[in-house]
């Protein structure tokens, strides 16, 4: 319910974007800044939260975390101008950026190999469906109620996991290693002192870029490039989430037959044959249908790249690992958020997508095979 939380403050007000912009006498692309902005910010409470989490411990950083989302989610009701809505959303991100960082260090403080992959691929299903549900309970609420209720229903839902991490995870809490005295700066230099990890860490940035630059440019394709309407644009955006769903469920059956680095060989090897099918079907035969299914098989292998990647990255830190996490949730969005952002410049074209993202996949295999994880 923790790493939902993202996910949620992202997605569940999309569809209130019109009457957001009416209500606070702005343009709806000026609305959408909100979201960049929240990105930005999340990834700077992840670079805060963790090594904190490290110093001060896990339910004191997650909970503070959550105490803030919650209470700038609920001020955000009040919000009656654009620089309101902007400072309570970057409270809310910093809040959620610190609350979100704390679980896979919590889960590493637990479990490792195998177990430790498992519990990421749960997290990745969660990932997974909750971008897929949040709008529907935007556009629910907005539908009986007005758009001030999002955010209420997203104050409510943090007080109702602190309530919960309080009632049942932090209750026997695992103490952390502690190392006292040691500076925030001290800690991000031993973590990245470890070059096999920051060569995951790498991996996983790369291979997330591959599906925000399909995320970035899916409208284009899909409903300029193809001229499909908006309801079988979003059937067909759906149909990338099932895939990535039924991979994750087989990733954590594999999980008892073999280990994370050999699943995320594999998984990234099949995802560049079905990334060199989605070039071929782009160069010499681009229908829509045989475009999509080749979109759907290379963003699919996603549930199995993502959790693999966390576990084989996680299993290098015993201690720091609130600071481990954070490096990587910050340069997966910064790094990500970066090259999609950059892929706006290219000409617009579906060729030229597909060619980012090949490029992309092809510099994490050449890190992934390059050298031995340990």
């Amino acid at each position: 319910m923790t790493i939902a939380l993202g996910p949620f403050a992202l997605d569940t007000y999309l569809p209130a974007f019109p009457v957001i912009a009416a209500s606070l006498q702005v343009s709806v692309h000026q609305v959408s800044l909100t979201i960049s902005v929240y990105i930005f910010v999340l990834a700077i409470g992840q670079l805060c939260g963790g090594p904190l989490s490290d110093h001060f411990g896990r339910s004191k950083i997650m909970l503070f975390g959550m105490g803030i989302f919650a209470v700038a989610s609920l001020l955000l009701v009040f919000a009656e101008n654009l620089s309101e809505f902007l400072i309570l959303r970057m409270l809310q991100a910093f809040g959620g950026g610190c609350a979100a960082v704390t679980v896979p260090a919590l889960i590493r403080d637990r479990i490792s190999g195998s177990e430790a992959a498992k519990f990421f691929s749960l997290i990745g299903l969660l990932m997974v469906l909750a971008p897929a549900l949040a709008p529907n309970i935007g556009a629910l609420i907005l539908n009986f109620i007005d758009w001030h209720y999002i955010f209420i229903f997203l104050g409510v839902y943090a007080l109702s996991v602190i309530v919960l991490l309080k009632t049942y995870v932090f209750r026997n809490e695992v103490k952390v290693l502690q190392q006292e005295k040691v500076s925030v700066w001290e800690r991000y230099k031993q973590v990245m002192s470890d070059h096999s990890a920051m060569r995951l860490m790498f991996i996983g940035s790369l291979t997330f870029s591959v599906l925000m630059l399909f995320i970035t440019h899916a409208s284009f394709i899909y409903q300029q490039h193809f001229g499909v309407s908006p309801q079988l644009f979003s059937i067909l955006f759906s149909s990338n989430v099932v895939l990535m769903l039924l991979m994750n469920i087989a990733n954590r059956k594999l999980l008892n037959h073999f280990t994370p680095e050999v699943i995320l060989r594999w998984s990234l090897g099949l995802q560049a044959c079905a990334l060199v099918l989605l070039l071929l079907v782009t160069l010499l035969y681009p229908q829509l249908w045989f475009f999509m299914a080749a979109v759907v098989l290379t963003i699919g292998f996603m549930g199995a790249i993502s959790p693999n990647i966390q576990a084989c990255y996680m299993e290098s830190f015993s201690t720091n690992t609130g600071t481990a996490a954070a490096l990587k949730g910050a340069t997966q969005f910064s790094l990500a958020g970066l090259i999609s952002a950059a892929s706006t410049l290219l000409p617009e074209s579906i060729l030229s997508i597909v060619l980012a993202q090949a490029l992309c996949l092809s510099i994490a295999l050449i890190l992934l095979w390059a050298k031995p994880y340990r």
